[in-house]
C-alpha cells in the first residue's frame, strides 16, 4: 500500500494527461492556429495584389497528376489542396464530432440539446437571409456560404478574454462550431454533388463494410485504417461526392475503445509501479541500472499505449498539423482576392456580397440567440450554469466568423472567377465585423459586470 500511496500522484498525473489536458491543449491550439491563419491571409491577400507577385494565380492552378495502371488522376495544385489535404482536415473534424457524441458536449440528448439548437439557428437564418436577398439570381446557389463557423478564429477571438469569461462559454462554442460543421458537411454531401457515378458509389459502400467490419473486430492498428481510408477518398473522388466527405465518413469507423480499460489499466499501472522497490533516493542515476526498472517503464509504455484509443491517438498526432499546415495552406491558397479587379462601390450593392455580409454578421448571432432563447423558454433544453444571455448573443458573433468553411463553400459554389471575388471579399468583411463586433460587445459586458460588483 506504501508503494501505491508513494505513486498515486503519478496515476493521477496520468489521467490528468488523458482526459483533462486535452480539452485544454485543443482551445490552445485552435486559438494559436488563428494567428497562423491571419498571418497567411495576409500574406495571399498581398501575394495577390502586388504587381511583382503576379505567380500567385499560375501556381495554385499549374496541374499536377499521377498515373496507377491505367487510371491518371491530374488535377490543379489548388484542388489537389481542397479536394485532398482538406479531406484530412475533415477527418479530424469527424473524429473531434465522434468524440463529442461519445463522452463530450454532445454525449447525452441534455447535454447537446442546446449547442445543436444553436447551431440549426446559426445555419437557418444566415442561409434564409442569403437566399432572400439573391433569390432568382445568378449567385444564388451559394445561400450556404454564410452557414458555416470557423472555429480556429472563433477560439482565437475567445482566448483575447483569458479567463474572463465562462468555462461553459468557451465548451458551448466549441460544441456549436462542431455541430454547425456537421451540417456544412452534410449540406456538401447533399446539395453540392452534380453528378453521382453509381458503381464508385457501389466501390466505395463495399470499402465502408469493409472497414467497418475491421472495426467490429477489434483491429487497432492505425495503417489498416489509413489504407482503407485512402481507398474510400479515391472512391469517393470518382463518384461524384465531394471527396472530402470521405474523410468524415472514415472518421466514424475510427475504433474509440483501446485494448485496455481504464480499470485494468490502474491495475497494470499498480503493478509496474511496484516493482520500483528500493529505499529512498537509491534507485540509481540510471534506469539501465537495473533491469526490473527498465522492463516496468517499458511495461508502463505499452499500458499507456494499450488504454489509448485509436481515435484519440489519430487526433493527437493529426490536429496540429492541420491547425499549423493544412489550414494555413488552405488560406494560402483560397484567400488571394484581387483588389485590383474589384469595383467597391458595385460589390457593396451586389446581391451576393449582401447576402454574405448580413448573413455573417446578423444572420449568425440573431439565429442562434433567437433559437437558444426559444429552446430555453419552452424547457426544452436549459441555459448552462454561470452562462448568461448576454454571454451567449457575445460568443454567437464570434459564430458569423465563417472564413474557412465559408471559403471551401464558395469554392463550391461558383466558377465565375467574379462571383468568386465578391464572395471572397464579402466573407472577410463579414468574418472582421463578426469578430469585432463579438469582442467589444463581451468586453463592454464583462467591463460593466465587473464595474457593478466592484460598487456593490
Amino acid at each position: 500500500m506504501r508503494i501505491i500511496q508513494k505513486y498515486r500522484p503519478a496515476i493521477s498525473s496520468i489521467f490528468s494527461d488523458q482526459i483533462v489536458k486535452p480539452t485544454q491543449r485543443f482551445f490552445r491550439k485552435e486559438a494559436a492556429s488563428s494567428l497562423l491563419l491571419l498571418a497567411t491571409t495576409i500574406i495571399a491577400l498581398a501575394w495577390a495584389n502586388f504587381s511583382v507577385f503576379e505567380s500567385y494565380h499560375h501556381i495554385w492552378h499549374t496541374d499536377i497528376g499521377f498515373t496507377i495502371g491505367q487510371a491518371t488522376i491530374t488535377k490543379s495544385l489548388i484542388h489537389w489542396i481542397n479536394d485532398g489535404l482538406m479531406a484530412l482536415f475533415f477527418f479530424t473534424v469527424g473524429l473531434e464530432i465522434k468524440r463529442e457524441l461519445l463522452v463530450g458536449e454532445l454525449s447525452t440528448p441534455q447535454k447537446a440539446l442546446f449547442p445543436v439548437v444553436a447551431a440549426v439557428g446559426g445555419m437557418l437564418v444566415p442561409g434564409i437571409i442569403f437566399a432572400l436577398i439573391n433569390f432568382n439570381t445568378p449567385s444564388a446557389g451559394g445561400w450556404a456560404i454564410p452557414m458555416a463557423t470557423d472555429i480556429a478564429f472563433a477560439m482565437g477571438a475567445m482566448a483575447i478574454f483569458g479567463k474572463k469569461l465562462p468555462m461553459g462559454l468557451r465548451v458551448f462554442l466549441a460544441a456549436f462550431a462542431i455541430a454547425d460543421d456537421l451540417g456544412a458537411v452534410l449540406i456538401i454531401a447533399l446539395f453540392y454533388t452534380k453528378e453521382i457515378v453509381y458503381s464508385n458509389l457501389a466501390i466505395c459502400g463495399i470499402l465502408i463494410l469493409v472497414l467497418g467490419l475491421v472495426n467490429f473486430l477489434w483491429i487497432r492498428q492505425t495503417i489498416v485504417y489509413a489504407v482503407l481510408g485512402i481507398m474510400i477518398w479515391i472512391a469517393v473522388l470518382g463518384s461524384g461526392l465531394h471527396p472530402t466527405v470521405a474523410g468524415i465518413i472514415v472518421s466514424m469507423f475510427i475504433p474509440a475503445r483501446g485494448k485496455y480499460d481504464t480499470d485494468l489499466f490502474i491495475q497494470k499501472v499498480k503493478q509496474r509501479l511496484g516493482a520500483f522497490q528500493c529505499a529512498e533516493n537509491s534507485c540509481g542515476f540510471s534506469i539501465l541500472l537495473n533491469e526490473d526498472h527498465m522492463n516496468a517503464v517499458q511495461g508502463l509504455e505499452l499500458d499507456c499505449h494499450n488504454v489509448e484509443t485509436p481515435l484519440q491517438r489519430m487526433l493527437h498526432a493529426l490536429h496540429p498539423w492541420v491547425a499549423f499546415l493544412i489550414l494555413p495552406i488552405f488560406a494560402l491558397g483560397n484567400a488571394g482576392l484581387t483588389f485590383h479587379e474589384l469595383d467597391f462601390s458595385k460589390a457593396m450593392g451586389h446581391p451576393l456580397t449582401l447576402g454574405i455580409i448580413l448573413g455573417l454578421f446578423l444572420g449568425k448571432p440573431i439565429g442562434i440567440t433567437l433559437f437558444s432563447y426559444l429552446s430555453v423558454k419552452t424547457k426544452i433544453t436549459a441555459l448552462p450554469q454561470g452562462i448568461y444571455w448576454p454571454h451567449i448573443f457575445g460568443v454567437s458573433m464570434f459564430g458569423g466568423i465563417g472564413f474557412t468553411m465559408s471559403l471551401f463553400v464558395s469554392g463550391l459554389s461558383f466558377a465565375d472567377p467574379g462571383l468568386i471575388n465578391y464572395s471572397k471579399f464579402a466573407i472577410l468583411v463579414g468574418s472582421v465585423l463578426s469578430a469585432a463586433g463579438g469582442i467589444i460587445f463581451l468586453m463592454a459586458y464583462t467591463f460593466s459586470t465587473r464595474s457593478r460588483g466592484h460598487n456593490d
